[in-house]
């Protein structure tokens, strides 16, 4: 086993919404919507992963992270997975975001 590298065929695959203290809640619900459990056969929507006000997102059938303002949280639209992306990351030369 070696490291690698991992990236996106394109770079605007994935649905996602900048972290702040207003969000506007119909973003929210795109984000909570989007979200899939990976485990369950058929992939149905994991309640309660993201929340506006609870500064956490729930990774299916992992755990939870901490959500700071300005973070990113992404989903991929294909499995419905969370990704976090964190302010300083998603400052980067190498993360487009719109």
């Amino acid at each position: 086993m070696a490291t690698g590298t991992l990236g996106t065929a394109a770079t605007t695959t994935f649905t996602s919404l900048l972290v702040s203290r207003q969000m506007a809640a119909a973003d929210v619900a795109t984000i909570q919507q989007a979200i899939l459990n990976d485990l369950v056969n058929g992939t149905p929507i994991y309640p309660g992963a993201f929340t506006s006000t609870g500064g956490q997102l729930y990774i299916p059938n992992r755990g939870l992270l901490q959500v700071l303002p300005g973070d990113y949280v992404a989903v991929d639209p294909n499995t419905g997975w969370p990704i976090l992306i964190s302010k300083l990351c998603a400052a980067g030369a190498g993360i487009v975001h719109t």
